[in-house]
């Protein structure tokens, strides 16, 4: 399945929105696609229709669990860092669609530092076609490189638990800080005496 959300900012627009819905239909893949109630209308016509079999639009979902499920084999994101590293901790493949700030530099590890999903390219209007969409999906749910993207993502699951298991990097750094700071506070304290 294939999770779909670009963040609570983003705006896209009706062409952008209509490529996207059909290049998910076109990868006939299953999908859940979270789509903001005042994005709603921006969807083609038909869309929810002609794709009701394999797909499930919602306005709002629990990220952290949809890709912590086991069926979630692609996320198609926006690249903002909390989704990003949010996939990367939970081994999720990803297809990068980055809009402004941070996103840019995010997808950028994502492919070329991670090895961990693919990037949209947009064409020359600025819009990521259909066709774009679906090759893109499939690139990441089918075949050799996706095979190899889905490695690294693993690789990049069991580092990020390794790292906040009890011993790991980030566990000494979280009790290094607080060691730190209650150090700080019994000072201030202390001197205050």
């Amino acid at each position: 399945m294939v999770y779909v959300s670009f963040g609570s900012m983003a705006a896209l627009g009706d062409e952008q929105m209509a490529e996207i819905a059909w290049g998910l239909k076109r990868s006939d893949c299953c999908f859940l696609w979270v789509v903001r109630e005042s994005e709603r209308k921006k969807l083609p016509s038909n869309f929810v229709e002609e794709s009701s079999k394999k797909s499930l639009l919602v306005t709002w979902s629990p990220q952290l669990e949809v890709l912590a499920h086991k069926s979630v084999g692609c996320f198609m994101t926006h690249c903002g860092w909390n989704s990003t590293l949010e996939a990367l901790s939970l081994g999720v493949p990803m297809v990068a669609m980055p809009h402004w700030t941070d996103q840019p530099t995010n997808a950028k590890c994502i492919v070329d530092v991670w090895h961990v999903g693919v990037r949209v390219k947009a064409n020359e209007k600025g819009i990521v076609t259909k066709e774009e969409v679906e090759g893109c999906i499939r690139e990441v749910m089918e075949g050799e490189r996706g095979n190899k993207i889905r490695r690294n993502s693993e690789k990049w699951m069991k580092l990020a638990k390794t790292a906040v298991d009890e011993g790991g990097s980030s566990d000494k750094n979280i009790t290094e800080f607080a060691a730190e700071l209650a150090r700080k506070f019994h000072e201030t304290k202390d001197s205050k005496v």
